[in-house]
């Protein structure tokens, strides 16, 4: 028989964290006793609770121990343990992996806050540092001899805060539905862009091809020539119709306009591709005027970081793609800190990439035709996600409609 003192804080009755925990204690086949227990008096009070976990033996209590920690149960003795990495690139074995959740480390009796916290990353400590420092790190970064955390010990994770009441998301729930009222959601994302601006937080636009296939590119562009949005993401299809369409005026050869398709219309994306090449870089396409107009002209003359992360089917691609796909993670990961809102619009893979390297702090809207997209970046960890379930262009038209100063052609 193994067992250990765990203790969990926080609003853990309101938000259900204390259910949670015990359910998994016994679904794990272990038992608790709840040792101490001080419930908050009112709703900005917070509770406390103290639970023995009692498992048959070490090896099912850690894994016990390990499950409830990703809620917030925090081992009530020892600090942080470390080993060294054994190489470039190699975590040791027993490594911590870490969630998107705000995340502490105990070390010299004191909790160490982790910095730009993202999941499925190891914890990296320089203990010589005064005061400690401890680093989320990935994998493919470690090197060779640095102190990585190893078990659960001396590790406290936050959980989710609980939605207030006047949050612009309160309504929204973290269900997928089609059934919400869509006008009222936009409104609220809208809200929320506005207040990360206010904060001086970055709106994050994630974006996958559809949103010019479906002719939403000019209330894109418009959002972002009024300044609501600082960063984009997105893939080498997005930018290559997108100035497809500045060049020729159409979309995978249709035109978007007329919705038919233009005589030899199947090599447009080609001949754009082509064109950029010749020209060396979107920027250097837009300094000279070969490109006049889009999405990706109104970041480039915006000032928007931009990152294009590229895929074994991209046709060119375009030279400001990034091709090595742990490059192309680095580089978005360098303009995550500051997001206060992101927002992932007709895309898969950029949307479960972009939501790996968010912390459960930010405010993450999916919205795709879809349910299943939503519902597999939520399956992926990005539990803050809400989903929105709707068109590309229907959501962009109305978001363009709900923010200040945005001025769309139509």
């Amino acid at each position: 028989m193994a067992a250990e003192l765990v203790h969990l804080d926080g609003h853990i009755v309101d938000s259900l964290t204390l259910s949670k925990v015990l359910d998994i204690i016994l679904l794990e086949d272990a038992r608790y006793e709840i040792e101490h227990f001080r419930i908050g008096a009112t709703r900005f009070d917070t509770s406390h609770a103290e639970i023995l976990v009692i498992a048959d033996d070490p090896a099912k209590l850690e894994h016990v121990l390990h499950r409830i920690g990703q809620h917030g149960a925090v081992r009530a003795s020892g600090e942080a343990i470390i080993a060294p990495s054994p190489a470039d690139g190699v975590f040791p074995d027993g490594f911590y992996a870490t969630t998107n959740l705000e995340t502490a480390v105990h070390v010299k009796r004191a909790w160490i806050p982790v910095p730009n916290i993202e999941m499925d990353c190891g914890l990296v400590l320089d203990t010589k540092a005064s005061p400690v420092t401890v680093r989320c790190v990935p994998m493919h970064r470690v090197k060779r001899g640095e102190a990585v955390l190893v078990g659960d010990a001396g590790v406290r994770v936050t959980p989710m805060a609980r939605r207030e009441a006047g949050d612009a998301f309160a309504f929204m729930g973290s269900d997928v539905s089609t059934e919400r009222p869509k006008e009222l959601v936009v409104r609220a994302i809208a809200q929320a862009m506005l207040e990360a601006h206010a904060e001086r937080m970055r709106v994050l636009f994630v974006g996958g091809p559809a949103v010019l296939h479906t002719g939403a590119g000019h209330y894109l562009e418009a959002i972002i020539r009024a300044g609501h949005i600082d960063v984009l993401f997105a893939g080498n299809a997005l930018a290559t119709h997108d100035i497809e369409h500045s060049l020729f005026g159409t979309s995978l050869g249709v035109d978007t306009a007329t919705g038919l398709g233009s005589a030899h219309g199947h090599e447009h994306h080609l001949r754009a591709i082509n064109t950029i090449r010749r020209a060396g870089s979107i920027r250097r396409a837009v300094d000279r005027g070969i490109l006049k107009s889009g999405v990706m002209h109104a970041c480039f003359t915006c000032g928007i970081d931009v990152v294009l992360a590229g895929s074994i089917r991209d046709d060119g691609p375009l030279p400001d793609v990034i091709t090595d796909s742990v490059k192309a993670q680095d580089a978005m990961r360098e303009l995550v800190p500051g997001v206060g809102v992101a927002l992932m619009v007709a895309t898969t893979l950029h949307s479960v990439a972009t939501g790996n390297l968010l912390p459960a702090s930010v405010r993450t809207v999916c919205v795709d035709s879809d349910a299943d997209t939503v519902i597999k970046l939520m399956d992926r960890g990005t539990h803050q996600a809400f989903g929105l379930v709707t068109d590309c262009e229907f959501f962009l038209k109305e978001l363009a409609a709900n923010l200040p100063g945005v001025e769309t052609a139509l």
